[in-house]
């Protein structure tokens, strides 16, 4: 596995990039300056859910190749529950006066930034009004539509929000950069803990047709996903059949356990593509996200197994390897990543249990 370099306050050009408490590999150490970074926030109340009612924030950190050239995936991450404001005792959306949203949504800037390095336009989206008002799957999808159907005007060259809104950490507008630039026929979908839920759902045959027009996604990863079903025994709302999904567990998660392992036994002999899971020995729920990580504010270790769990850094090198494994696979056609997908190829310094669910004929 590739070494790790933290975050420091020598390594200027690195901090203004994936400020948060996140961190390089080595081997993308040389390709930072090759990233760039970019967001876009539209505020609190600007998305409501015309089913649900629910209002969200319409709010993300984008990184992409510097440089962009010919139309690259694109790659939406959403994150799950967590604290919606950065006071325990905010119980409204927006957060209340004296509190701000919490950023959930940048602890995974470290893996976004290494996907851009690889030739991804990566978005993690905020979803703190969700978890503050409704905690709904269909409100965590529609959000993920909702993003799609903005990146969509985006990559037609429409005028839209994030042509005035996607702008630099300077605040430059940055659209024309990307315009052009995103094949929103190849985009790729990762959640984590209620998120990877949010992104089977968002996926699922059963509502798929709600995908804004234009939008075909072709590779789906739940990243230590809630799995359970209302009514129990009903897992349409979450079954993917025609499009291949990976499922990232750990034997150590004081949250939610492996139990997202069961969407592949959902899918077995359904599937008509091959679908793919690994589990992490050692590894916790939280350390996937930076800052739901100690030391940061509210982080907490939830590992039921803390003499042997692995650490922050070794974790997510391990989601670093298997998450550009997948999408490279199923988005870039990189054939390389498939050893890693099947086992034939273990991920370095961690102990995994590989599993795929062949396509059924």
């Amino acid at each position: 596995m590739r070494t790790t370099i933290r975050l420091a306050a020598t390594l200027l050009l690195v901090s203004a990039l994936l400020a948060g408490g996140a961190h390089v590999p080595a081997t993308a150490q040389d390709r930072v300056g090759s990233v760039a970074v970019a967001k876009y926030d539209l505020g609190d109340t600007a998305f409501t859910d015309s089913q649900s009612g629910t209002v969200s924030e319409v709010r993300a950190q984008v990184h992409y190749p510097r440089h962009p050239t010919g139309r690259l995936p694109l790659i939406v991450m959403s994150h799950g529950s967590w604290w919606a404001c950065d006071s325990k005792d905010a119980v409204d959306w927006p957060c209340t006066e004296g509190s701000s949203p919490f950023p959930s949504y940048r602890g995974y800037d470290y893996l976004g930034a290494t996907l851009a390095a690889r030739g991804f336009v990566v978005v993690s989206i905020s979803v703190d009004g969700i978890n503050q008002t409704s905690f709904d799957y269909g409100d965590r999808a529609r959000l993920v539509n909702e993003h799609l159907r903005l990146w969509q005007q985006l990559a037609a060259g429409r005028d839209g929000p994030l042509a005035r809104h996607l702008v630099d950490p300077s605040g430059r507008p940055v659209a024309r950069d990307l315009t052009g630039h995103v094949d929103m026929n190849r985009v790729g979908t990762l959640g984590h803990s209620r998120g990877g839920k949010g992104v089977m759902w968002q996926a699922s045959d059963k509502h798929r047709g709600e995908w804004p027009a234009g939008v075909r996604v072709r590779a789906v990863l739940g990243l230590a996903p809630v799995k359970f079903d209302v009514p129990e025994g009903d897992h349409s709302d979450t079954l993917i059949t025609k499009l291949p999904f990976a499922v990232v567990t750990s034997s150590c998660d004081g949250a939610v356990h492996e139990a997202g392992q069961e969407y592949l036994d959902d899918v077995s002999g359904l599937n008509t593509v091959a679908d793919y899971s690994i589990s992490l020995k050692g590894a916790n729920h939280n350390y996937y996200n930076t800052t739901w990580t100690p030391p940061y504010l509210f982080g907490e270790d939830d590992s039921t197994c803390p003499a042997q769990e692995l650490s922050p850094s070794r974790q997510q090198d391990a989601l670093i390897a298997y998450a550009t494994a997948f999408f490279g696979y199923e988005l870039q056609g990189d054939q390389d990543g498939l050893p890693v997908l099947t086992g034939e190829r273990p991920l370095p310094d961690v102990t995994a249990t590989t599993r795929v669910v062949p396509a059924h004929r």
